[in-house]
């Protein structure tokens, strides 16, 4: 199974561009609201037709502007799960699904498995209003993959769930995503739930694909500024080289080594559970603490480098275990060039 996409698409002064495939595997599309995400899973569903380009499913040509192709939704063997679900309000659990049977001569048979899959049993007589937000998401995902779609496109799918919530239903929806074991893109802006559930990551920003590879990797290297923040970096700062492997950060006030070749990037970041304590190495940088914030388990201890005092502080995270000092104490730390993020505009 493979799906093939390379659209352009207009709509007032944004414009999406992107080019990309998937295999059997889970591509998650991340990115800040607004950058194109959700256009272009409505594009591949049919929902909304591209200006330009192709889109081909496992060999079956689904839109293509050049051929004037564009099979209409319910022949694209695409399962789209909306943000709000899209159950129909006046119709059970049981009915629902149904709504999704292919094939009509066994349903009552499928809406069984598929209640029994989905552990939805003892609401098939209920309808949306008198389900909880996590049983309304599995009603949805049953009527989606009861029609045995080829793709299945997952458009911010905790996002109207609270925390504790999103956790359940993410390990609902892995299971799901296994049992169904084709191509899935996943639409999302929280990179916690992006790494957790997917195989490949594409960072999007301003209707364009800036970063594309397997999870770890766009993590590790999220190459861009926009990819950096959207991966969880908090520390990104414009940079002036001043060597092949030298960088001056004007806001830090610090010169900092890094271990590959800084080319064309602008910036530079570096996460802040990468930062260490102590003096080994280099980027060793005495610092002031100016500020200590407590999270749930962990400190953020925010460090001005000393002999800079208009510089902008830099982030450090340690577990609450290890941060036994208070404000206007002075403390080493290194940032390693190995964690040193390069990154472009």
């Amino acid at each position: 199974m493979a799906l093939h996409v390379d659209i352009e698409k207009t709509l007032g002064s944004f414009h999406l561009k992107v080019k990309f495939e998937a295999g059997n595997h889970v591509l998650a599309l991340l990115g800040a609201s607004g950058c194109g995400k959700s256009m272009t899973l409505k594009c591949i569903a049919g929902i909304e037709t591209p200006d330009r380009g192709r889109i081909v499913l496992d060999g079956t040509t689904l839109f293509d502007s050049e051929e004037r192709v564009n099979l209409p939704p319910q022949r694209r063997r695409v399962g789209y799960l909306f943000q709000q679900y899209a159950l129909f309000p006046n119709m059970t659990v049981a009915q629902n699904i149904a709504c999704g049977v292919r094939e009509k001569k066994d349903a009552r048979a499928q809406v069984e498995e598929m209640i029994r899959a989905m552990h939805l049993e003892g609401l098939e007589h209920k309808k949306p209003h008198q389900l909880s937000g996590g049983q309304q998401q599995r009603a949805a995902l049953a009527r989606i993959l009861v029609n045995a779609p080829e793709v299945l496109l997952l458009d911010e799918p905790f996002s109207a769930l609270d925390s504790h919530l999103r956790f359940q239903l993410e390990n609902e929806v892995r299971s799901a995503i296994r049992r169904f074991g084709k191509t899935v893109l996943l639409v999302s802006h929280n990179r916690d739930e992006v790494f957790r559930l997917s195989d490949a990551i594409a960072i999007m920003n301003g209707g364009a694909l800036e970063t594309i590879g397997d999870r770890k990797t766009v993590f590790a290297d999220p190459k861009t500024v926009s990819g950096a923040i959207l991966t969880g970096c908090k520390n990104v700062a414009r940079l002036e080289k001043r060597g092949e492997r030298l960088a001056h950060v004007p806001d830090w006030g610090v010169t900092l080594q890094t271990s590959r070749d800084i080319g064309e990037a602008t910036h530079l970041g570096v996460r802040m559970h990468d930062i260490l304590a102590g003096t080994q190495g280099p980027n060793a940088l005495r610092c002031e603490v100016v500020e200590e914030i407590e999270n749930p388990f962990s400190y953020t201890i925010m460090l001005r480098p000393m002999g800079a005092p208009q510089a902008r502080p830099i982030g450090w995270e340690l577990d609450k275990d290890t941060w036994h000092r208070r404000r206007a104490d002075t403390v080493t730390v290194c940032l390693p060039p190995a964690h040193i993020l390069l990154l472009r505009e």
